[in-house]
């Protein structure tokens, strides 16, 4: 039988470097974290813009836009029912003001971009590749190729954009993509754009062969980093200011929490398609 290939993806990366702990709980002790609504409305707003490419580029208007986000969130709850408790309830917010914000985070969007003239190469687009032993993975929000060749990476962003203290942190996701495209297809993708919906800003970058090898040696350094943890069983916490509004915050030592004992090191599968050690999330 044929050890599967260690994977990271950018989300899983970002947790580690974070805080090893959060890592931990996620990746290893695979923890459930109960939805919320902010997340469902994230998660709704991201089907809205893809499906909005389903309709001819002349009707991809605002009104066409909003009117798909009854349907979008329906599908939504028959795949996932328990998200029905998250709006109109004691707990939720009111669900006439969460549609609301939803569709007014879809016409904002159109403020940033013409659907009108774009035709996406892919949406929703599952990438991977290998690196000497290692698998990098993502779900890239949209790819845009024009027909000069150049290429595009469009990731859609429901909350607030960050300072410039922190632009780089937030574009380390859109880097690792590049750096898969890149290895996967030998071309560095031209423009990697963030579009943040909430106060309608649009980060751009454009990365180079140099910045993607530095990126690949960081990601290097991070699998190292966690397959040391792996061995130790050290996942130590980074405690930071937004460890109050965490999922695990009850966990964390830092609130007076222990973490639960970790789980056998038996490769045994999760179903989110991520594999713990030995079978092998990194």
């Amino acid at each position: 039988m044929t050890t599967p290939l260690p994977s990271l993806s950018p989300s899983r990366a970002a947790d580690f470097k974070a805080c090893p702990l959060r890592y931990r709980f996620r990746a290893v002790d695979r923890l459930d974290e109960a939805p919320s609504a902010a997340a469902a409305r994230g998660t709704l707003v991201h089907a809205v813009l893809e499906a909005l490419f389903d309709l001819p580029a002349a009707k991809r208007t605002p009104d066409a836009a909003v009117a798909l986000v009854p349907g979008r969130w329906a599908a939504m709850l028959a795949e996932r029912p328990e998200l029905a408790t998250l709006v109109g309830t004691d707990d939720g917010p009111d669900e006439q003001a969460w549609y609301a914000q939803a569709e007014a985070l879809v016409h904002r969007w159109f403020t940033l971009e013409d659907p009108t003239r774009l035709e996406p190469h892919e949406r929703e687009s599952r990438v991977e590749v290998e690196v000497d032993g290692l698998r990098l993975r993502g779900i890239i929000d949209r790819l845009d190729v024009a027909p000069t060749g150049e290429v595009r990476v469009v990731d859609y962003k429901t909350g607030r954009s960050p300072s410039e203290r922190f632009e780089g942190r937030a574009l380390f996701q859109m880097r690792f993509y590049a750096l898969i495209i890149w290895r996967s297809t030998g071309r560095v993708p031209d423009l990697l754009q963030l579009v943040y919906l909430r106060d309608a800003q649009v980060i751009r970058y454009s990365p180079d062969e140099a910045d993607l090898l530095a990126l690949e040696r960081n990601v290097r350094a991070v699998s190292a980093a966690i397959q040391r943890a792996h061995e130790s069983g050290d996942w130590r916490p980074s405690p930071s200011r937004l460890c109050p509004w965490g999922a695990f915050r009850a966990l964390g030592p830092a609130f007076g929490g222990t973490p639960p004992p970790l789980p056998p090191r038996d490769g045994v599968t999760a179903g989110s398609g991520d594999l713990v050690l030995d079978a092998v999330d990194l």
